[in-house]
């Protein structure tokens, strides 16, 4: 809702009722303490630091999960020589049956 208020002799300007933005009553609302409630290591100690349960997870080789997308796996099969490999070995083994050879699993005598 607007109001139109004289701020000067003939000269009016709307007043706009404006929303106060959010604000927090802590002194620093936007800060990420480095407390947590006390957590065990692999190491046996509890730990209520963040810096020191990470510092001394990282010293013993370990990782960390959170929100970041693991890297999608590298299949063997998708390297090229893996797949000629293959395809020279399909080639061989249907050559072979086509010229009679057959395998003694194949065989139900």
């Amino acid at each position: 809702m607007s109001k139109l208020v004289e701020v000067a002799p003939n000269k009016f300007m709307f007043l706009k009722s404006r929303i106060a933005p959010a604000v927090s009553d802590l002194p620093r609302p936007f800060v990420i303490s480095d407390e947590m409630p006390p957590t065990e290591q692999v190491d046996g100690r509890f730990y209520t630091s963040k810096a020191k349960f990470r510092a001394t997870g990282k010293a013993l080789g370990l990782t960390e999960v959170g929100n970041e997308k693991p890297r999608p796996k590298q299949r063997a099969s998708s390297d090229p020589q893996v797949k000629r490999k293959r395809r020279e070995a399909l080639q061989i083994a249907a050559a072979k049956y086509r010229g009679g050879v057959r395998s003694k699993l194949l065989r139900s005598d």
